[in-house]
């Protein structure tokens, strides 16, 4: 029967305040994480939220396709913020005897929700600019429309900071897709100012026209932001964690040979299940010390580890 050697995150905490530097500290990094995840949503929602609001105002004026494209994206971006403002808040909550890993799943199926928010953006917007090419309306207030154009890039930038910044901060694979779709759609807010050029210079398809290339780099965003959300929801582990895993475990003296690495995200917290052989000449004493070091190790590696489980068997008798 292998030795199984189970989660001592409390010990590693207490090694950490004893001068070793890493994510591990006296407070719960999950905790933080929260924090700085719900406050990365609440200005995201402000801020997109003045921005589209202004944007509105703007489009009743001007009778602009693009710019109402723009906005629906933007009014999109910023609905975004309540499917991850819940998934944080559940987050928080200490797992339990139903739930033994918590609620960090809550966050992928937030990703699924921005997923399919920002594809009803383009859906919408694509219809609306189609309609606009069958059925053209007059354009004014140009001026107004440039404007428009220069803080919806402000604002998304702004969100795109925010959300990138923190999303790697806590490994939240939601937010860093959702920050990358803000800062595409900076530029595609730029966008916006051609349409209105166009419109100057005697081309009035030219708004209609920006609407549907907005609408296109809308769908990119989409593909991009499910690939990432659902490679998260899958379990997947990009190689070079799995490479820092191995590099960990073999700083420690007495592993012989590593059998398997297992790992997998569960909200931010990086759960971690490895199997060791070892010298089967020695004590179940020195094989639980050597599966404490190897924890140890991967403590001091691996950014907001959460469960580390390590298998211990004897070398050449691993299942």
């Amino acid at each position: 029967m292998p030795l199984k050697k189970h989660d001592r995150e409390h010990e590693r905490e207490d090694h950490n305040k004893h001068g070793h530097s890493h994510s591990h500290g006296a407070i719960d990094p999950s905790i933080i994480s929260h924090e700085r995840g719900l406050w990365a949503v609440k200005w995201s929602f402000a801020i997109l939220g003045v921005t589209a609001l202004f944007q509105i105002f703007v489009v009743i004026a001007s009778h602009s396709v693009a710019l109402l494209a723009d906005t629906i994206h933007n009014v999109g971006d910023a609905a975004t913020a309540i499917p991850l403002g819940i998934a944080f808040m559940f987050a928080r909550l200490k797992p339990n005897k139903r739930f033994t890993y918590g609620y960090g799943r809550i966050e992928d199926l937030a990703g699924v929700a921005v997923v399919l928010t920002i594809l009803f953006s383009a859906i919408v917007a694509g219809y609306q600019a189609i309609q606009r090419l069958i059925h053209p309306m007059e354009v004014s207030h140009l001026k107004a429309i440039f404007a428009a154009s220069i803080i919806g890039f402000l604002g998304n930038e702004s969100v795109a900071i925010f959300r990138i910044k923190v999303g790697k901060e806590i490994n939240s694979a939601a937010l860093i897709a959702d920050g990358y779709h803000a800062r595409t759609d900076g530029w595609t807010s730029l966008a916006v100012l051609f349409g209105a050029l166009g419109i100057h210079f005697g081309y009035p398809l030219a708004d209609p026209i920006i609407g549907l290339v907005i609408t296109v780099a809308i769908l990119f965003i989409v593909w991009d932001s499910a690939k990432a959300v659902f490679f998260r929801m899958l379990d997947g582990v990009d190689a070079h964690i799995l490479d820092e895993i191995d590099h960990a475990i073999r700083h420690v003296e007495g592993v012989r040979k590593i059998t398997s690495v297992r790992a997998r995200w569960i909200g931010h917290k990086l759960h971690v299940q490895a199997g060791i052989e070892v010298d089967p000449e020695i004590s179940v004493k020195d094989a639980h010390e050597i599966a404490e070091k190897a924890e140890d190790q991967l403590g001091h590696h691996i950014p907001n580890l959460g469960d580390a489980v390590v298998d211990v068997d004897p070398e050449g008798h691993s299942h």
